[in-house]
């Protein structure tokens, strides 16, 4: 049992050690690795102590090295006996080890990494792990390496067994240094983190005290408890998560105040129902049942409708605009891109016609006399419904009466350009798109300050999309197939992960192929977009492929979002273990837009990684997310938001649902009974979040 918590405790020799002592005062560290330790954002005892492992080495999933098969991913340890540096004829050098264990040898290769010959040395034990491959014999291509011990006859530290903590670490201070330095510190430091959660709650959830958590994680006996003291830490964050999410939810309705109270007149919305060539799904159903709740309640409307690729989030925003218009207000839809708005206006355009209906279109890109026309008729209120991309909230724009505002891909947008167009009516209601599907699990930790409305049916009449693996020895057959498809009348896209060859990474690229393709095919038009291009001329080349005269476009991930192709029913994907299951699935989603049968094919160099067939197995996107989030971990995720406050280092989901649930019932509970945390026993909780979240402060400054 660990020692009940304090707040300082005696240090070596003596001297007493707080948990805001700094780093550099602790036995083995100095000013030098203090220096070091700043960069993994380690300044006092208190950071050290919190510097928890990211993963964990378990004696009994490593593979020995004769057992490592061709085809899998697995992880080995073995002692450096032979180092090489080889180069190829395309000027590449590859880093070579051969690794000794007890069962046998295996070589690893490094490709465009001969750096490491300075750092792997013989005699060290590494522990490797990545796919096996098999060219000129039985290789592993290591995604990552570790030193667990320097020399020959260093103890190893798995001996027995033992379950290793691994640690972020940085240039000058090794995975093994950084083990070592919070090892020593321990005993010293783990008594005085303070608990906050009464016992009840603890026993209630099976979870361990503070100070046992934080033990088990740095000095796990086994697996499991490691996993028990990771899930009362994650239970800690989620739960400081929650109290800010729900704070910041009930001011946000507290300062949102009343909005516009719409009335539910069916003059527009039940004519574009009549019109529309299709049936709703019942998705939609419900997301237009719920944003029109919201738009006819007194209160203003701040919704997050989430679909799915081709789910019909444009369908259900117009429902809400046409509602705005049929009570005297204007709407407008603001996307990312000019060529993400030109496509919502020529769908707008479509379904608007039967209802004698027209949304302008304001470009950043217009004459300044065609966007002079557009903002008279919004400043005139002769314009009712508007698309636009960040002219929307150029200061010249100004509305007549704004009631609704649509803003697509909103996580493109930074705060101040979502809040300038919010800015441009009198308490208009707000409507976010995402077409990035997010677990309903994390959707309430990213989003729980909004309602959110889910999209997952797609309507009908869209062709299917078969999803392929193939390998480099079926490359050739793969373009053959894409020619072909092409001399058909069809397109295709090829896409890669990066724009230009370098030596540091053995990668085609988006430039060199778009070359070969083009020398391979001279009577076909191969069209070439990437992130380096000037926006102009990537829409314009985009505008081709869109028009039909580009065959086959060459692209990085630029075209993730925002481009509809029904003809283009090809999509091969160079180096897929290269993309996140997100990104792909977002990849994917460009073909099977029209009616024809479409194939994504992932064409991988070696061994296809487990992750790719279940990738290739479902198009759920929900239940890829789900997979992407279990691969890349809660705090890759959340971190990608642009508030830049949220971050979860211990909580992983889906697997911590059942604790995001109790953490939020819990948040609220207190909440109710403690607005603004200021009894005494809520102290801990409120100091601990202003800790964690810089938010926070401005959110519990006031009861």
């Amino acid at each position: 049992m660990v020692a009940r918590t304090r707040s300082s405790a005696a240090g070596a020799g003596g001297g007493v050690v707080r948990l805001d002592t700094p780093v550099k005062f602790l036995k083995g560290i100095g000013e030098r690795r203090a220096e070091s330790l700043a960069r993994l954002g380690i300044a006092t005892a208190r950071d050290l102590l919190w510097h928890l492992p990211h993963r964990y080495v378990d004696a009994s999933a490593v593979t020995p090295l004769a057992r490592a098969e061709v085809g899998h991913e697995v992880a080995c340890i073995g002692r450096v006996v032979a180092k090489r540096v080889v180069p190829t004829r395309r000027g590449l050098r590859i880093f070579h080890a051969v690794l000794r264990d007890d069962s046998g040898l295996l070589e690893c290769v490094w490709p465009g990494q001969a750096f490491l010959d300075r750092t792997i040395l013989v005699g060290q034990t590494l522990l490797v792990s990545g796919p096996v491959r098999f060219y000129h014999g039985r290789q592993m291509a290591p995604r990552e390496y570790l030193v667990l011990a320097d020399a020959e006859g260093e103890a190893d530290p798995l001996a027995g067994g033992k379950v290793l903590p691994v640690y972020p670490a940085t240039e000058g201070l090794s995975h093994k240094v950084i083990r070592t330095l919070i090892e020593r510190h321990l005993d010293q430091l783990i008594p005085l983190a303070e608990e906050a959660m009464p016992p009840g709650i603890r026993e209630r959830l099976a979870l361990p005290s503070v100070a046992e958590a934080l033990d088990a994680v740095h000095r796990p006996r086994s697996a499991e408890a490691a996993e028990l003291g990771r899930r009362r830490l994650a239970f800690d964050e989620l739960f400081d998560l929650q109290l800010m999410l729900t704070r910041a939810r009930l001011l946000a309705k507290r300062e949102r105040g009343s909005g516009v109270a719409f009335v539910l007149k069916k003059e527009l919305t039940s004519r574009l129902r009549g019109a529309l060539p299709w049936t709703l799904t019942a998705d939609q159903v419900q997301a237009i049942r719920e944003v029109t709740g919201d738009m006819t309640a007194s209160r203003r409307m701040h919704r997050l409708l989430m679909g799915d690729v081709g789910t019909g989030k444009t369908v259900v925003a117009l429902f809400a605009m046409l509602l705005a218009v049929e009570n005297g207000y204007q709407a407008a839809l603001m996307a990312p891109t000019e060529l993400l708005a030109e496509q919502h206006a020529a769908t707008l355009e479509r379904l608007l016609a039967p209802l004698d209906l027209r949304a302008e279109l304001l470009l950043g890109k217009h004459t300044p006399a065609e966007k002079e026309a557009v903002r008279r008729k919004l400043a005139q209120g002769a314009a009712r419904l508007v698309v636009g991309t960040h002219a929307l909230v150029q200061e010249s724009t100004v509305f007549d009466r704004l009631g609704l505002a649509v803003i697509d891909e909103q996580h493109r947008f930074g705060v101040e350009q979502r809040g300038a167009l919010i800015g441009k009516g009198a308490q208009p209601d707000v409507l976010l798109l995402t077409a990035t599907p997010i677990p309903r699990s994390l959707a309430l930790t990213l989003y729980g300050d909004l309602d959110v409305s889910t999209l997952r049916e797609r309507p009908p009449g869209r062709g299917t999309v078969r999803t392929a693996l193939r390998t480099a020895n079926q490359r050739d057959k793969v373009f053959s197939f894409v020619e072909a498809e092409a001399r058909a009348g069809r397109q295709a896209y090829v896409v890669l992960p990066v724009i230009e060859e370098s030596e540091r990474a053995d990668l085609r690229a988006a430039s060199t192929m778009a070359q070969t393709l083009q020398a391979r095919w001279p009577d076909l038009v191969v069209g070439l977009v990437h992130g380096r291009m000037k926006p102009a001329e990537r829409d314009a080349t985009m505008e081709r492929f869109r028009a039909g005269q580009v065959h086959v476009l060459v692209a990085t991930t630029v075209i993730e979002v925002g481009i509809d192709v029904p003809n283009a029913t090809i999509m091969v994907v160079e180096h897929p273990d290269r993309f996140g299951l997100a990104q792909l699935h977002q990849l994917r989603g460009r073909i099977g837009r029209g009616t024809s049968e479409s194939y994504c094919i992932l064409l991988a160099d070696d061994a296809v990684p487990e992750r790719l067939r279940a990738f290739a197995g479902t198009l759920d996107g929900f239940r890829i997310a789900e997979l992407d989030l279990t691969e890349r971990g809660m705090g890759d995720l959340i971190g990608a938001r642009q508030s830049g406050d949220v971050t979860v280092r211990h909580a992983r989901l889906p697997d911590d649902t059942d604790l995001l649930t109790h953490a939020r019932d819990l948040a609220r509970d207190l909440l109710d009974r403690d607005p603004a945390l200021h009894r005494p026993e809520n102290r801990v909780l409120r100091e601990r979040a202003l800790a964690r979240y810089p938010r926070a402060v401005e959110l519990f400054r006031v009861g």
